[in-house]
Order: C-alpha cells, then structure tokens, then sequence
C-alpha cells in the first residue's frame, strides 16, 4: 500500500474543489509556482529575475505659499 494512490490523489482533488471552487485554483496554483520560482533562484543566488516591481511614482517637491 503506496503513500499516495490515485483512489487518494482523487479525494485531495475533490476536497480542494470543494473548499476553493475551481476558479481560484488556478491563481492559488499560479501563486505556488511563483513562489517556488522566487525560492529556488534565491537558494541557487540568481539575483536577475523575469518579474521587476514598478518603482513608486515619486512627486515632485511643491513650495506652499504662506497664508497671509
């Protein structure tokens, strides 16, 4: 008797249908992956990465007017 048969793969799939619905396991299954990318590039030390976070706009300095 296996750790994981498919008569088990097949309960796990249909719990996790149940607690999620199936739109959202695709964007929890995209989040995963992204992880595990981000994980594995920081164990191997690769700092270039595909995904580069915009940077804040940044407002330029206004003089305010003294109340008279």
């Amino acid at each position: 008797m296996g750790l994981l048969e498919p008569s088990h793969i097949i309960i796990i799939i249909a719990v996790l249908l149940l607690f999620f619905g199936g739109k959202k396991i695709p964007e929890l299954m995209r989040g995963l992956g992204k992880g595990m990318k981000e994980f594995n590039d920081a164990k191997n030390g690769d700092t270039s990465t595909t995904t580069t976070t915009p940077a804040a706009p940044t407002a330029a300095p206004t003089e305010e007017k003294p109340k008279s």
